[in-house]
C-alpha cells in the first residue's frame, strides 16, 4: 500500500487531475490482465512515482512527480530533503536540473550521482537551459534560490516538475504555495507556522506540531489534503548525504 492524497473532486464530463501524492503519467486508464499472463509482463507494476518516505502508519509515500500536465512544488526546509528527492528522482530513470546560489552544496552529490551519464546537471541562478523534457525523458527542476527566487528561465511543464526550496518562508512564500499542487513544511517558528497554516488551510493541530517536527519529517499537504512523512535516507544516501537534518 502507498500513502496518497484523496483525489479532487471531478466535474462530470472533464475529470480532473489530482493534486498531491500519486501519479497520472503515461499509464492514465486502467488494464486488467490474467493471472496467468502476469509473467509476461516486462514492466513494473505498482504506483508510479518517487518514494520520498513512509507515513505514520509506516506505508510507503509516494509523490507523482511527471505528468502529461505540469506539477509544482515548494519545499519550506533543509537542503537534504530536496538532495534525496533528487537522488531519488534519478534512480527512476528522470534527469534533474540543479539551479543554485549554494554550488558548494550540491557539488558532491552531482559527482555522487553522475556515474557515466549526466543524470543531474548544476547551474547558477538563472542559468538553465531548455531541458527538452518528454514521456520518455522526463525532467525535475530543483530551485535552490534563496528566499525569494527570482522568476526562472524553465518553469513548469508537461513531464517538467520544478520543486522550490526555501529555507524557511519569506515575502514571496504565500504567493508561492497558493499557485503550488504540493507543499512540503518542515520545522519552522511559532509565528511562521501559523502564516503558513493560514495561506495552506491546516488544522489547528498541524499548525501547532510544525515548530516540533524532529529532523527528516515533512508536513506534505494541499489546501484540502496533508500526511507527515518521514525521511529515512537509504546506505548509499547516507553515505553520500550524512543524516537527515532541517539546518544545513
Amino acid at each position: 500500500m502507498t500513502t496518497t492524497f484523496p483525489a479532487a473532486d471531478a466535474a462530470p464530463m472533464a475529470p480532473r487531475p489530482r493534486r498531491g501524492f500519486g501519479l497520472l503519467g503515461p499509464r492514465r486508464g486502467r488494464h486488467e490482465v490474467p493471472a496467468e499472463q502476469l509473467e509476461l509482463l516486462g514492466l513494473p507494476v505498482g504506483d508510479d512515482g518517487v518514494v520520498i518516505g513512509t507515513d505514520a502508519q509506516g506505508a510507503p509515500a509516494v509523490l507523482g512527480l511527471f505528468r502529461p500536465t505540469p506539477f509544482d512544488v515548494v519545499l519550506v526546509g533543509g537542503a537534504w530533503t530536496a538532495q534525496v528527492l533528487a537522488l531519488r528522482t534519478v534512480g527512476m530513470g528522470a534527469r534533474v536540473a540543479v539551479e543554485s546560489g549554494r554550488q558548494q552544496l550540491w557539488t558532491p552529490l552531482v559527482q555522487g550521482a553522475n556515474t557515466g551519464q549526466q543524470w543531474i546537471t548544476l547551474h547558477a541562478v538563472g542559468r538553465v537551459p531548455p531541458q527538452g523534457p518528454s514521456v520518455h525523458s522526463p525532467v525535475l527542476v530543483v530551485r535552490d534560490c534563496g528566499v525569494r527566487p527570482p522568476h526562472g528561465r524553465v518553469s513548469v511543464a508537461p513531464w517538467q516538475a520544478v520543486v522550490t526550496l526555501l529555507p524557511y518562508p519569506g515575502p514571496t512564500t504565500e504567493r508561492l504555495m497558493t499557485h503550488a499542487d504540493v507543499v512540503g513544511v518542515q520545522r519552522v517558528s511559532p509565528d511562521e507556522a501559523r502564516v503558513i497554516g493560514r495561506t495552506m488551510n491546516l488544522t489547528a493541530a498541524d499548525v501547532e506540531a510544525l515548530p516540533g517536527l524532529p529532523d527528516g519529517v515533512t508536513l506534505w499537504c494541499t489546501r484540502s489534503s496533508r500526511t507527515y512523512v518521514t525521511t529515512q535516507p537509504t546506505d548509499p544516501e547516507a553515505g553520500l548525504l550524512g543524516a537527515a537534518r532541517r539546518m544545513d
